[in-house]
């Protein structure tokens, strides 16, 4: 091999290196990592299929009704376990408590590294899907809408992020953060479709603007 193109192969994969140790360096330092969703295109696909209904009423509702952050592995429940899995350099106690760690908030941005900063967000809020028919299922069936660790129903955020939104749906509340929207919009499709909870036309509408946009 000429020395000429041997040395500029080698540049070339030194630009490389650089490259890859620059995008490391650069990345987040802890970055939520829910299941992954369904595509845009799956998301649009069964969107299409949605017939839109009024949404129900609270009436009867309680997350009592929903018990939550049940008891996942030991010491261990539902909260620590998505604290441990969004979170990076995540250190627990003999009682499973995260007692340090780093965590990135998709929802705005932000990066804490106190676990009491951190709220685990239900991404379809427990009164949201007590409006769109989870108010007629067995509590059995609602423990385990609440605990889903299978799909991207538990995504831990900034606190006062997740009170912010409440149990509003796409259509009244979105992430600030809109490079994460996308994802947001399959992740809440995805839930609705597995749990086949209904939506209302607002809705709906928001999701499919959303997803056109993916």
């Amino acid at each position: 091999m000429p020395v000429v193109y041997a040395r500029r192969i080698g540049v070339l994969a030194s630009a490389a290196a650089l490259a890859a140790l620059t995008a490391l360096v650069n990345a987040p330092t802890a970055q939520a990592s829910p299941p992954a969703p369904i595509s845009a295109a799956a998301a649009r696909a069964y969107l299409a299929t949605v017939t839109p209904t009024t949404e129900g009423s609270t009436s009867g509702y309680s997350r009592d009704l929903f018990p939550h952050w049940s008891t996942v592995s030991g010491a261990c429940n539902t909260r620590e376990t998505v604290l441990k899995r969004d979170g990076v350099n995540v250190v627990q106690d003999s009682a499973c408590a995260a007692v340090s760690g780093s965590w990135f908030s998709e929802y705005d941005g932000a990066t804490w590294t106190a676990a009491s900063d951190v709220d685990i967000d239900h991404m379809v809020p427990l009164a949201e899907a007590w409006r769109s028919g989870a108010n007629s299922w067995t509590t059995a069936k609602r423990q385990q809408f609440a605990n889903d660790l299978t799909r991207p129903q538990l995504i831990a955020v900034t606190d006062n992020v997740n009170q912010a939104k409440g149990d509003l749906d796409p259509g009244k509340w979105l992430p600030s953060r809109t490079a994460y929207r996308c994802t947001y919009a399959r992740m809440w499709v995805n839930v609705k479709q597995y749990w086949a909870l209904s939506m209302d036309s607002g809705e709906k509408t928001a999701l499919v603007n959303i997803l056109n946009g993916c």
